[in-house]
């Protein structure tokens, strides 16, 4: 499977799904005019891969800076996608980073740490820039 890589926007994330190394990594900022066009390929291409994991180590790099509330649905699927995959055998360990003032990214990430116990989760505070 190939790679996936799309180049960051001002409102969009920078996606880098390098499969063949089992890392993905999703960084900057979430808020494209239609969160569902823009992350409907992402996901279809990431469930494709998953499919074809089995005891597979799968790091997630997230860190995005903002998210508005149609990304953030967008993240649950994907999170969701991911908690699949680790429901069939694979392990998957989702790196989680937020500014250190920014408690609703924190709590978001907290909040899906909760939902999806499968994954494991891990917070990284970053300084603001």
């Amino acid at each position: 499977m190939d790679n996936l890589y799309i180049a960051p926007t001002p409102s969009s994330p920078e996606v880098d799904f390098k499969f063949d190394a089992h890392a993905l990594s999703l960084r900057g900022e979430s808020y494209p005019e239609n969160a569902a066009a823009f992350y409907g390929d992402v996901l279809t291409q990431l469930r494709a891969y998953l499919a074809e994991q089995v005891d597979t180590k799968i790091e997630v790099s997230i860190a995005l800076a903002y998210f508005n509330s149609s990304s953030t649905k967008m993240l649950f699927n994907l999170i969701e996608a991911l908690s699949d995959a680790a429901g069939a055998g694979n392990e998957i360990v989702v790196h989680w980073y937020h500014v250190e003032e920014d408690d609703t990214i924190l709590e978001f990430g907290q909040e899906l740490s909760e939902d999806f116990p499968a994954i494991h989760f891990s917070t990284h505070p970053v300084s603001a820039a």
